[in-house]
């Protein structure tokens, strides 16, 4: 090692890439602890339903929520790996995500 602790890209190590594995780094889908609740906090007293604790690419939860939109036939959004669905959709919302292979639990009342 030379002076300074850094070292050069010179061995096989340093110049790996990382798999497709190692990059997402995420829990799979069984073993993520996903939310469901009602809330209607600092959305001008209309009630929305929020799903937290999805890890997964952006481009999946977009896919999800789509899904989830049309089995709802309600808007929604994403928001900081935050999906939120209009109105109370949590029965319909803990069954698709179920049927999408995640193990979701209703959070709050």
């Amino acid at each position: 090692m030379t002076k300074g602790g850094w070292q050069e890209f010179s061995n096989a190590e340093s110049l790996k890439r990382p798999t497709a594995g190692e990059a997402g780094g995420g829990l799979p889908k069984n073993q993520q602890r996903v939310r469901v609740q009602r809330t209607k906090t600092g959305k001008g007293g209309k009630l929305v339903t929020a799903i937290s604790g999805l890890e997964a690419p952006e481009a999946e939860l977009k896919t999800l929520l789509k899904q989830l939109k049309a089995s709802a036939g309600t808007g929604g959004t994403l928001k900081d790996n935050l999906i939120e669905l209009q109105g109370d959709q949590v029965a319909l919302a803990l069954n698709t995500l179920e049927q999408a292979g995640y193990r979701p639990k209703q959070a709050g009342g």
